[in-house]
């Protein structure tokens, strides 16, 4: 019996052609953050499409926005099982937590703070004379791997040394990544799994292939510019996933530059529950996240509480909101 196609390399059988490599671009919604005084960010991650990038699980970008009537104040509230990544492209913000720390998020450089087992924070954008006017920035997090959900809360500042490559610059503030010429930037940060977090600046036109994982996945959040993600168009404040198999990743700039965050890591693997500011692995326990915070807020035993006590001068600790009718159900 013999074939009647003409061009056996288009058959079903036999030898198959490569399938394209996952690549798709997720757009941006406006929520108000921090409580009465809310400002809005533009969120990406979550989604309906997609939960996680590695452990990255929120992605948010805002500004630039005038400090004066609309800069960041969030009260003192609780986390569980992530850690916090703040960024910076402009303006300042004053973090304090119940572990004690008082530090201000500078442009380039990294804060990042273990909750783990519990922790209380607050942040507020630095005003009064001298003070940057414009705030412009991600605030992101990372999820805690479930044998890591529990560890002690912590803090840890970093800041990338800038390496220029022709037509870009790179800050990388987590993890590994491979530049051309074969070299390679490593972030003394812990993290608890394999993470991927830099900021790349690219000049007008320019064009940029780095080394990368092929078991990562990958996110490019476009911040200011326009850029194209291995030949795709990504807008400012959309998100670029692209799936496990590439071992390269290739950017280039519009006419104005372009500036993103690249974002990566393995598949994370476990399923959460992530509602409001807790992650758990079930219902159940981001239950039992809420009913603490709100017995230390009723009772004030912040300093002997799973949260411990941050002070913020002229500002009350939030409230959980009401947990929905339904079951939580998980989600990666």
């Amino acid at each position: 019996m013999s074939s009647l196609e003409t061009r056996p390399d288009e058959t079903t059988c036999g030898a198959q052609r490569p399938q394209p490599l996952e690549l798709s671009v997720l757009p941006p919604r406006e929520v108000p953050l921090g409580g009465p005084r809310a400002m809005t960010v533009r969120r990406t991650l979550p989604s309906r499409e997609r939960t996680m990038i590695g452990a990255w699980c929120f992605v948010d970008h805002y500004g630039p926005d005038p400090v004066e009537g609309r800069g960041m104040v969030v009260p003192p509230h609780p986390h569980t099982a992530l850690q916090t990544v703040s960024w910076l492209f402009s303006g300042e913000i004053e973090h304090r937590d119940s572990t004690g720390v008082q530090a201000v998020v500078r442009p380039g450089e990294l804060n990042l703070m273990t909750a783990g087992h519990g922790v209380c924070h607050s942040e507020v954008s630095v005003t009064g004379p001298g003070a940057p006017a414009v705030l412009h920035g991600a605030q992101l997090w990372v999820a805690l791997p479930s044998a890591d959900a529990d560890v002690a809360p912590s803090f840890e500042h970093h800041v990338p040394e800038p390496v220029t490559l022709p037509g870009a610059r790179v800050s990388l503030f987590l993890g590994a990544l491979g530049l051309p010429g074969d070299r390679e930037l490593l972030s003394p940060v812990r993290t608890y799994t394999p993470l991927l977090g830099a900021e790349v600046r690219l000049e007008p036109g320019a064009e940029l292939e780095l080394a990368v994982d092929p078991g990562f996945e990958h996110g490019v959040l476009g911040d200011t510019g326009q850029v194209q993600v291995e030949g795709r168009e990504v807008a400012p404040a959309h998100l670029a996933y692209l799936g496990p198999g590439r071992d390269r990743l290739r950017l280039r700039a519009g006419e104005q530059g372009a500036r993103v965050l690249l974002l990566g890591g393995p598949p994370f693997g476990e399923q959460i529950v992530m509602w409001w500011n807790f992650i758990g692995r079930s219902h159940e326990d981001v239950v039992e996240a809420r009913q603490r915070w709100q017995q230390e807020l009723a009772t004030g035993a912040f300093p002997q509480g799973r949260f411990g006590a941050v002070q913020h001068p002229g500002l009350e600790a939030l409230p959980a909101p009401v947990l929905p009718q339904v079951r939580l159900r998980p989600r990666g």
